[in-house]
């Protein structure tokens, strides 16, 4: 067998076989045999079909939730991104006081969400007047925070390892800081930077739907779950789930376009 055919064979059973056990629990799962094997019943594990026809029925709040916790997500994920960007870019600038600046970014991120969440709740209480304002902005600092560390980490990676003589090289040719930021520093940090979206993505989806189940405001997915739950609508609730599992999945595959886009233009 070839190299071409072997490489083209290993591609589809990385493919193949995640498609077929998923199917398989799908399956396990839709005719009850998943309940038998856990010893549950179809009401706290409810079949897919039954989640399914619950997210088409409240089609219309599913919506308005997912608007509130996608705001929380995609802002939260583009301030922490630029943050922590801006944080390596200080450190790489200035290394003696940069180091200290990353220090504290990597101590955040040992924080968990659920010690965060609440403090950041009580900062922002005279935010505004508006309790969903309030709420949306502690929620939005929490993810900013979860994923500039991050982001913070990788980048300075990226800006600061360089290929042997490659920084001599620009220094040699008179170029200055930001030529050397734009030619050489920048699109070698550009892969490191897909690294860290690769852990901040799913990581802001996580903090999003944590951080609602302490926010003032009951909106969003994460709220959902919790007040679904606490009630005993199981059903409700894994509909809910559904939809946070849908939300990360589809925001890994944007990324992954994305990636192979910028990461093809700027090698």
């Amino acid at each position: 067998m070839s190299t071409h055919k072997k490489i083209n064979t290993e591609a589809v059973k990385s493919v193949l076989y995640p498609v077929l056990f998923g199917v398989l629990i799908f399956l396990l799962w839709e005719f009850g045999v998943l309940n038998t094997i856990l010893h549950t019943d179809t009401n706290i594990l409810p079949p897919p079909s039954r989640i399914a026809s619950i997210v088409a029925e409240n089609s219309s709040k599913i919506a308005d939730n997912l608007s509130a916790t996608m705001t929380v997500i995609l802002i939260g994920l583009a301030a922490g991104s630029v943050l922590g960007y801006l944080a390596a870019m200080f450190a790489t600038r200035f290394p003696y006081f940069g180091s200290g600046a990353l220090t504290v970014l990597s101590v955040f991120n040992a924080i968990p969400i659920v010690a965060l969440a609440p403090v950041f709740n009580n900062w922002t209480k005279d935010v505004s007047s508006q309790a969903d304002v309030r709420s949306t902005v502690a929620k939005i600092l929490v993810v900013t925070v979860v994923c500039s560390a991050s982001m913070s980490i990788n980048a300075y990676r990226g800006l600061t390892e360089l290929k042997p003589f490659s920084l001599d090289l620009m220094k040699s040719y008179a170029a200055d800081n930001k030529t050397i930021f734009m030619k050489l520093r920048f699109r070698n940090s550009v892969p490191y930077i897909f690294t860290s979206l690769k852990v901040s993505v799913p990581t802001s989806v996580i903090t999003a739907l944590v951080s609602e189940y302490f926010a003032e405001y009951r909106a969003g997915i994460g709220r959902q779950i919790r007040d679904n739950i606490s009630i005993a609508q199981y059903s409700s609730g894994w509909a809910y789930i559904v939809v946070a599992c849908l939300i990360g999945i589809a925001m890994y595959i944007i990324l992954m376009i994305f990636e192979g886009i910028f990461v093809k233009r700027t090698s």
